[in-house]
This record gives C-alpha cells, sequence and structure tokens, in this order.
C-alpha cells in the first residue's frame, strides 16, 4: 500500500505564499502548518511588554502626551539588516523567551493600567512584524474596542490586502513603513527585494497604505529610515512624498535617522543635515513632515 503523503498548503499571510509541508514553518518563523492549516504558533507568545509614549511609536498627531502598552511577539517576514528588533523579529520559538497571554488578559492588563492612569489609551501592536500573525491583533483589539481601549499598529505592511482589511476598521491609528519607493534614481520593488521581501511585496505595502488611508476611522502615519546609499536620495522621498499627498495631503511622514545595527553595525549613521534636506524636500508635498533620531 502506498504511503500517504500529505500535500503542501499556501500560506496566504502576506505576498511570500510560503508553500508548507506539514509542520513546516513560514519564512517569518511564526506561522506553521498544522494538520493542513496554516496558523499562527506564535499566537499569544509575547517576548516583549513595555508601557510607551505614543510618540515612540512613531506617531506625532494621534493622541499626543498618551501612553500605550506595546505589545510584540517573534517573527517577521522580512529580514532588514539594519533591524533595531532583530532579537526578536528575525527568531522563533525556541530562539527567545516568551510567555503567553491571552487576548483577554491583555486587554485586561491594558484596562488597569488605564484605570490606574487615565493617559493610558490603548494597546500597541510592535516591536516584532505584528501582522504574522494578524488573528492575534484581531482577537485583542476586539475586546479593546468593547473595553473603550484604542489600538495602535506597527508594521512594515508586507500582508496580503484581505488582512488589512480585515484589521482597518478596528485599527484607530496605524504607522507604516515605507523602507523604498520607485523614483528616477532607485526601484522600491528592488530595496524591498534585498530585504527579503517576496516579488510582489513592495505592491502589497502600496496597498496597506492606500486602504489604511481610505479607512475613515483609521489615523495613518508612514515612516521611512534613512538609510545612506538605498533611501538618501532627493527623488526617492520626492516621489514617496507626492504619492502620500495624493492619497491624503494630511499623512504625517517620518524621515528617520539610522544607526548602526545587526548586519549593518559597522555603517555609518546618517548625517543630521541630510535627514534635515530631505524633510525639506518631503515638504514640498506634505504639511507634516517629522525627523526622528536627530
Amino acid at each position: 500500500m502506498p504511503r500517504h503523503t500529505t500535500a503542501h498548503v499556501t500560506c496566504r499571510t502576506c505576498s511570500h505564499h510560503c508553500q508548507l509541508a506539514a509542520g513546516q514553518r513560514g519564512r517569518c518563523r511564526a506561522r506553521r502548518n498544522i494538520a493542513g492549516k496554516v496558523v499562527a504558533e506564535q499566537y499569544g507568545r509575547i517576548t516583549s511588554l513595555a508601557l510607551d509614549p505614543v510618540e515612540k511609536k512613531p506617531l506625532a498627531r494621534f493622541m499626543p502626551g498618551s501612553l500605550v502598552l506595546s505589545v510584540g511577539s517573534y517573527g517577521c517576514n522580512l529580514a532588514c539588516p539594519f533591524c533595531q528588533n532583530h532579537e526578536i523579529a528575525q527568531a522563533g520559538a525556541r530562539d527567545v523567551p516568551w510567555r503567553e497571554i491571552v487576548p483577554d488578559e491583555l486587554v485586561r492588563m491594558a484596562d488597569e493600567l488605564h484605570r490606574e492612569d487615565p493617559r493610558v489609551a490603548g494597546i500597541a501592536y510592535t516591536y516584532n512584524e505584528p501582522l504574522v500573525g494578524w488573528e492575534y491583533v484581531r482577537d485583542c483589539a476586539e475586546l479593546a474596542h468593547e473595553a473603550g481601549l484604542v489600538n495602535v499598529l506597527v508594521s512594515n505592511g508586507v500582508a496580503e490586502e484581505h488582512v488589512i482589511r480585515t484589521l482597518a476598521p478596528l485599527i484607530d491609528a496605524a504607522n507604516i513603513d515605507l523602507k523604498g519607493f520607485d523614483a528616477g534614481d532607485t526601484s522600491g520593488a528592488n530595496i524591498y527585494r534585498d530585504l527579503g521581501a517576496g516579488p510582489h511585496s513592495y505592491a502589497a505595502v502600496q496597498r496597506a497604505i492606500e486602504l489604511l488611508a481610505a479607512c475613515p476611522t483609521c489615523h495613518l502615519e508612514v515612516t521611512t529610515l534613512i538609510v545612506p546609499g538605498m533611501t538618501d536620495h532627493d527623488d526617492t522621498i520626492d516621489a514617496a512624498a507626492r504619492w502620500l499627498a495624493a492619497l491624503d495631503p494630511a499623512i504625517t511622514y517620518h524621515l528617520t535617522r539610522f544607526f548602526p545595527r545587526w548586519r549593518m553595525a559597522t555603517h555609518d549613521a546618517t548625517p543630521v543635515q541630510q535627514v534635515y534636506h530631505l524633510a525639506d524636500v518631503a515638504r514640498r508635498h506634505l504639511a507634516h513632515v517629522r525627523c526622528g533620531n536627530c
């Protein structure tokens, strides 16, 4: 009798579309084929928990002065060589300590903090890439709204459209990383490829930003890390700012200074004056441009 074999299944969470055999994990290290179904194996597995100012997300124009309970797990669907949270983003279940916090427990923690200090407004899903475990974000966010708390998403935006459409009504504010953009001097798709993204990831990020910008209940801000030789070109920032302004001229655009990290630990930091210069370039199209890490 021939031995029964289990077919591969396709993960539809992001544009990698990982083909997973039984028991296999995706490139994100967070999702796994269990009994023929792709599940978020790191659901509720929390590696990082902290109370942060909302400005640290960064969100410059959403509930200034408030605090959010920031929560993260492990795993990411990119491999940015400058990742500041690589210890958890580039880790799996056996690589980093974690504790289980189910959604109602997390929301209860946030609600108790709010009762102690009214400045605590809600929960931020951040640190690693929260969308590789988007079901946890969904379940926590629904309960948070029931408790009168807000939800903040900090993400690279590399997710399929159904994920963004599911979460958008639950997210009160988001900051999406726009890691590159098509311009005369560079290709956004090539930048995403160099960061370990799939062939359609650049388009997925653009679509995520478009959907969140169009969501009437979600405040959107966007960040680009200014990496020397990668995103420090006038044409790149001009094109990105022009595109964002066409979506919503009120979008806040953060240009953040690169510091040596992880696999780029020997590189020089971005000159401060270059960040300020590129901010002026972006202000040709957008009124709200912020410089970070300067």
